[in-house]
């Protein structure tokens, strides 16, 4: 992916670690898989803000 996927990459490797997290009853797998979601999210939202203040 290139850089400006702004976190998608994070966000879909992190679900995936959640979903094997609960599949296989690894709690500290599905933690992991959440924590990289958030992780995921929060570049998109500092990118979006980023943008926005370039357009200003």
């Amino acid at each position: 992916m290139k850089k400006t996927d702004s976190g998608l990459k994070d966000k879909v490797i992190g679900k995936v670690k959640e979903v094997e997290g609960k599949i296989t009853g690894d709690k500290a797998r599905e933690v992991q898989g959440k924590a990289q979601q958030a992780k995921g999210k929060i570049k998109e939202k500092a990118k979006e803000l980023k943008d926005d203040l370039e357009d200003h």
